[in-house]
């Protein structure tokens, strides 16, 4: 099964934009791994021609809130659906077992036992700043992060966190995450 685990990060936020709809945000990089070559990359929006290559031959998609902010927002690129490729949304994941919804950072933090790099508003400080390696750093470190938490995750059947100081298990059903699913994914690209 060949998995990419991505992370976008943009150039503005909610209220530059007056709306609270991810699609109303533009993007400044996006950073997966993919999981049949082991590599970070990095793509930017006049690379995406290059970032489809790998979303269209996909067979899951995995994020932190991706269902709800990464995939609608890089729908809004791509000349297809990207809904029609499976997707695993770790936070809707841990919002089902737990009943609410968590960090990423505090989940790393518990699980992995470390932190996240920065957080989405510095890089997009960084972004109008011009540093755009350390947006990109900052991004594949939250991919890798993601990476981290749902092999942890796939491999014991939990993810934890800290509840009031005192570290909790938070139980997830992994036994389907990796079955193939058929795609109906239209491919914009000639294979």
């Amino acid at each position: 099964m060949r998995k990419i685990v991505f992370d976008i990060e943009t150039s503005n936020q909610f209220s530059d934009v007056g709306s609270g709809d991810p699609t109303a945000l533009d993007i400044s990089v996006v950073c997966i791994h993919d999981s049949k070559t082991n590599k970070y990359l990095s793509f930017f929006q006049e690379d995406f021609s290059d970032l489809w290559k790998y979303i269209e031959k996909a067979d899951m998609l995995i994020g932190y809130n991706s269902d709800h902010f990464d995939i609608p927002l890089l729908n809004k690129y791509y000349p297809g659906d990207l809904t029609h490729i499976k997707s695993l949304d770790l936070l809707k994941e841990i919002h089902d077992s737990l009943g609410r919804r968590l960090k990423l950072d505090a989940v790393a933090e518990a699980t992995l036992g470390k932190n996240k790099s920065g957080n989405g508003l510095q890089a997009i400080k960084w972004w109008r700043d011009g540093e755009r390696q350390k947006v990109i750093d900052y991004c594949i470190q939250d991919v890798k992060v993601t990476k981290d938490i749902y092999d942890y995750a796939l491999k014991n059947g939990k993810v934890q966190y800290k509840d009031l100081g005192k570290m909790k298990d938070i139980p997830l059903n992994t036994k389907e995450w990796e079955d193939k699913e058929d795609s109906s994914l239209t491919h914009i690209l000639p294979f």
